[in-house]
């Protein structure tokens, strides 16, 4: 599977747009990088091959908000609700933006929202999308951090002369300009925590040891795009949403492929295969077991034949064999056997009818024809099941009844 991420634009994308993307065939490294228009994007479109957007830290932000009793995340007032929670808090008209929740939004709890402008988001999806490269999926290049993890990493993106400083921690996104007053503010409010790990893009990198006095690793914006896909956020709701149906097939091709790529699913992805090596194994064994013990009849049978009647020199199938040489056997001896006319004609008197004649009987080779019984439906199938467990099948053609010995075929 390949996945495509691109990058989305601050301004309104365009035919002419340039997006910047990243390409992986695993999902763990990333192949290639550049920036290219729409059309020119590397797309497969293959079986498995995912597209996915990234929202800038710039173009997003994050209010965290509390669902009032009687309202859940699946109704239909949902978007109504949200837009009655935010008024107050958003800068624009709320018709006029997007809104998206968070992954697991628990009904009681308070759960994050992320906002943008909604024209904006629809302009770069449909460009990629008249471009034939579908977006797959819409994630934040940043999410708010855990309340009850602290904030390890701080990140310095962009260019030396338009530097943002990215803190993602329980209270959201913060995005502050790298300026002497900017980070004393920060400091005071504890935002940049001594502990913290800072990660830096290659244009800010001296910028970033300068201002925050400390030793900054480098991340490419490949690396942290890369990372931003393999969250389980998705921006694609309310009307940008696909049908529920195609929403949760997406969910579960984009939990299917985690779980064959992500690292962390490494050791059950090797339980799985052993699990499975381990029951083919055992089926291999105990058809093997099984093929062995058939074989293992089958030439005893053979061995009896050919023990019993030497004179049988080609075995094609020994018990039809072995049952007419006993037949024959009988035969010599004066015995008679279930093929011969006279058990035949016993079984017949035993099981028909009283006071029905035979009008006329032909036999030939252990088959027995008997003519002119005049049995009803009901007495046919009385007189098959009686000379079925005498050893004989019977069989009404209009009036005439077949018999025969059971294993002839």
């Amino acid at each position: 599977m390949t996945t495509l991420i691109v990058k989305l634009p601050l301004q309104v994308a365009t035919v002419a747009t340039e997006f910047a993307y990243a390409l992986s065939s695993d999902g763990v490294t990333v192949d290639r990088h550049s920036k290219a228009a729409a059309n020119l994007l590397p797309h497969h479109n293959g079986s498995g091959d995912e597209v996915v957007a990234v929202v800038p830290a710039r173009a997003l932000s994050w209010h965290q908000v509390e669902l009032p009793q009687g309202v859940s995340t699946n109704s239909t007032r949902l978007r109504a609700v949200l837009e009655g929670l935010l008024e107050e808090r958003l800068l624009d008209d709320a018709e006029n933006l997007h809104f998206a929740l968070e992954p697991v939004a628990d009904p009681g709890l308070p759960f994050w929202v992320a906002v943008c402008d909604k024209a904006w988001l629809r302009a770069s999806l449909s460009t990629l999308e008249g471009a034939q490269c579908p977006v797959s999926r819409i994630v934040p290049e940043f999410t708010p951090g855990d309340a009850l993890t602290p904030p390890s990493v701080i990140y310095l993106i962009g260019e030396p002369d338009q530097a943002d400083l990215v803190i993602p921690d329980e209270s959201g996104v913060t995005l502050l300009p790298v300026t002497v007053g900017a980070l004393s503010l920060a400091r005071s409010l504890g935002n940049l925590p001594a502990e913290a790990e800072v990660m830096a893009e290659p244009a800010v990198l001296e910028l970033a040891e300068k201002h925050l006095q400390r030793r900054a690793t480098l991340q490419t914006w490949p690396e942290r795009a890369l990372r931003a896909a393999q969250s389980s956020w998705d921006l694609a709701q309310f009307d940008l949403a696909n049908s529920g149906g195609k929403r949760a097939l997406k969910r579960l091709s984009s939990g299917w492929v985690e779980f064959l790529q992500s690292p962390r699913w490494r050791a059950a992805r090797w339980g799985v295969i052993a699990l499975v090596a381990a029951n083919l194994v055992g089926l291999n064994a105990w058809a093997w077991r099984e093929k062995s013990a058939l074989s293992s009849k089958r030439e005893s049978i053979r061995t009896v034949l050919t023990q019993t009647f030497p004179g049988v020199q080609v075995i094609v199938d020994a018990p039809v064999q072995m049952e007419r040489e006993m037949g024959l056997l009988r035969q010599a001896g004066g015995d008679l056997s279930k093929r011969d006319l006279e058990v035949m004609l016993a079984a017949i008197g035993e099981v028909a009818p009283i006071n029905r004649t035979v009008s006329g009987i032909e036999f030939v080779a252990g088959e027995a024809r008997f003519k002119g019984l005049g049995l009803s439906g009901e007495e046919a199938s009385s007189v098959t099941t009686q000379l079925q467990a005498r050893g004989f099948t019977g069989r009404l053609e209009g009036e005439t009844l077949i018999v025969r010995p059971v294993g002839t075929p």
